[in-house]
């Protein structure tokens, strides 16, 4: 006789991004129990049973509106291979919903639970993986599939990554398919928060946790946001990240491009930014089905994504990005920093050095389209060095073939939620004109950590780009400025000058303010060119007397002159030598320290202790004082108490 399951649960109400946060932790938690110790392991495991999930409802929706129209729908799974097939919970109620061809939902699951234990584990690695895998590659000849629509090539890609499932008891796996069913936005007021995007989200940062080794894949979306803000991205300008990672400024620029668009966007402009808006590139095997499933779900339908190593060019899947255009006119990214590349990656840049971001930024100079826009985070390091070659001659391409308009300085701790400390700064450039002045914006004196983040409101943002008024600043910002009594006076009846305010007054005076300030770039070039220009005069006047003396020395040889005579020669020929040498050494420094772009606020208010060594003497003695008394006042308290009475 068959078993039944127990009955369905009534769906749970979900009505914050709280309550969701905390509803999704808990099916992590039934992960970690069954062989899905670590946020590297259970957030790939989720990542695909959510991902087939919300396909499921996604495709019952269209399927829905298809019907309204008269028009057809394919679907790109078919009976047993939808969720609402094996994977949604069953019921013998009457009331319990149906499949799309009158059956019983969690038909499948049913049957395979009545024929023992095991079964659901069979069907999903025998039957059900290897049908998604073949979606995207023919296993009868290790080819594309050329039956297949794109969506179903994507959804076979994403679920490449997963040979079998990797929780180890029946019971968890269903107890988690029956909480992943519940998340459904039927069941959840989504008026405060995108339900698909927060799901996701969590489940990123968990990967981004310190010491989860996830924090490479993982950028502050409060971060991204302002990027994408400043940059402004619209319709009809492609987008592009060389290291993408999970998706996250590829979604988020998806995201306000959409809201940009408005309610009343035409279906062929959503088309456009589902299709043919999005590139990327990542090289983790693990990440790049993640990236995919993240994209989709934020509704970018067909991701145009590149599996591979950005900087060596050499591909492991490229079939997604067949019709990626040469360059792009946004580029959104965040490059690893601190890597070492090896020969096969530096030998296809002008540039050669093991420095992982150094060889970004000269990738997407060659990749950003004329009059193109780029934001990029990037280390404190790449900005200040300029004892290296490869450092310097990349600034230099950069502003050269580009202008760099804002530099903008963010606290060391931005990335601590990722597991990293490292000083980062926020650079947007155009290309097509030459660098002729930098607007900076220092963020760097805010407070911030994993338990206290930056937010898009430090940057003066709203959620949808607006500038924020002064009452909706954190209060951090706004007390700082008001603790220096000097910068109160000046700054009597101003509005508080905002990374949003002053970034729209950046090309005029009214863009410089405590935070804020522009360097004349074009200027500083001059001045260094007129700095060198001696030396190098001078290094060539030695160099031609140094051929002269070249020419002497070798008539002293062939004369066969006095051996003493011809030494304290070539001496001096090695002296001035150096001494040319070390003329154009100096005149390089001078050139390379032009390209330290190091963010020093020149405005910053500085207390000095102006007191005399007498003043600070009293005043540590006035302290003591104070101490003392304290001491002898807590003693004669302490021994009152002990009196016996």
């Amino acid at each position: 006789m068959a078993r039944l399951q127990t009955s369905e649960k009534p769906p749970k109400a979900i009505a914050s991004s709280q309550s969701l946060s905390a509803f999704v932790k808990s099916i992590c938690d039934v992960m970690r129990r069954s062989n899905c110790a670590s946020a590297l392991q259970y957030v790939p495991e989720l990542t695909w049973i959510l991902f087939l999930r919300i396909l499921d409802a996604q495709e019952a929706r269209e399927a829905e509106q298809a019907a309204v129209l008269g028009a057809e729908f394919s679907p790109a799974l078919q009976a047993p291979y939808r969720w609402q097939d094996w994977a949604a919970p069953w019921s013998d109620r009457a009331d319990h919903p149906q499949t799309s061809d009158g059956k019983a939902q969690g038909w499948k699951r049913q049957e395979l639970f009545a024929a023992g234990d095991g079964r659901l584990f069979d069907f999903i690695n025998k039957t059900l993986l290897p049908h998604l895998h073949a979606l995207d590659v023919d296993p009868r000849t290790n080819l594309p599939n050329p039956v297949a629509t794109p969506k179903q090539r994507i959804i076979g890609r994403i679920m490449t990554a997963v040979e079998r499932v990797r929780v180890d008891d029946e019971a968890n796996l269903r107890d988690i398919l029956d909480r992943v069913h519940e998340i459904s936005i039927d069941h959840i007021d989504d008026t405060h928060f995108f339900t698909l995007s927060q799901v996701y989200e969590d489940l990123l940062l968990k990967m981004g946790e310190k010491n989860s080794d996830g924090g490479q894949f993982f950028t502050p979306r409060e971060v991204i946001r302002a990027m994408v803000h400043t940059v402004n991205p619209s319709l009809g300008r492609t987008v592009y990240d060389p290291c993408c990672g999970t998706g996250g400024f590829l979604a988020v620029a998806y995201e306000h491009m959409v809201r940009k668009l408005g309610n009343a966007a035409a279906s062929t402009d959503i088309e456009r930014l589902k299709h043919d808006t999005f590139f990327g590139r990542e090289k983790e095997n693990l990440v790049f089905p993640i990236a995919l499933a993240n994209l989709v779900l934020h509704g970018i339908d067909q991701p145009n994504l590149w599996h591979g190593n950005s900087l060596t060019r050499r591909a492991t899947y490229a079939a997604l990005f067949q019709h990626a255009p040469a360059q792009f006119d946004v580029i959104l990214t965040n490059p690893p920093f601190g890597g070492k590349e090896g020969k096969d990656a530096q030998k296809n840049f002008a540039f050669e050095t093991g420095a992982t971001q150094v060889l970004f930024v000269q990738d997407i100079l060659a990749e950003l389209a004329p009059g193109g826009t780029c934001a990029i985070v990037l280390d404190e390091g790449l900005l200040f060095r300029t004892n290296e070659s490869a450092f310097v001659e990349t600034k230099r391409k950069l502003t050269d073939e580009c202008a760099l308009w804002a530099i903008v300085s963010l606290p060391g701790g931005v990335f601590s939620t990722a597991g990293a400390g490292v000083k980062t700064n926020l650079l947007f450039f155009t290309k097509g004109k030459k660098t002729e002045r930098i607007w900076y914006y220092d963020l760097s004196w805010v407070k911030v950590g994993k338990k206290t983040p930056l937010t898009l409101a430090h940057f003066g943002f709203g959620k949808d780009g607006e500038a924020l008024g002064d009452d909706a600043l954190p209060a951090i910002l706004t007390a700082d400025l008001q603790a220096d009594s000097q910068a109160d006076a000046e700054n009597s009846g101003k509005p508080f000058p905002s990374y949003a305010r002053q970034l729209a007054q950046r090309d005029t005076p009214s863009g410089d303010s405590r935070y804020s300030w522009t360097v004349d770039f074009a200027a500083r070039r001059a001045q260094a060119r007129e700095a060198m220009q001696p030396l190098l005069d001078r290094a060539a006047d030695i160099k031609e007397a140094v051929i002269d003396r070249k020419e002497d020395l070798k008539r002293l040889k062939k004369g066969k002159a006095d051996e003493k005579k011809i030494e304290t020669l070539e001496a001096d020929i090695r002296e001035q030598e150096k001494a040319a040498r070390d003329l154009e050494a100096e005149s390089a420094a001078i050139d390379a320290a032009v390209f330290d772009l190091k963010a020093v606020n020149p405005n910053a208010v500085t207390v000095a202790d102006e007191r005399t060594p007498g003043e600070i003497i009293e005043s540590i003695a006035a302290q003591g004082r104070i101490v003392t008394d304290a001491l002898a006042r807590l003693n004669t308290l302490m021994t009152v108490s002990q009196i016996p009475e």
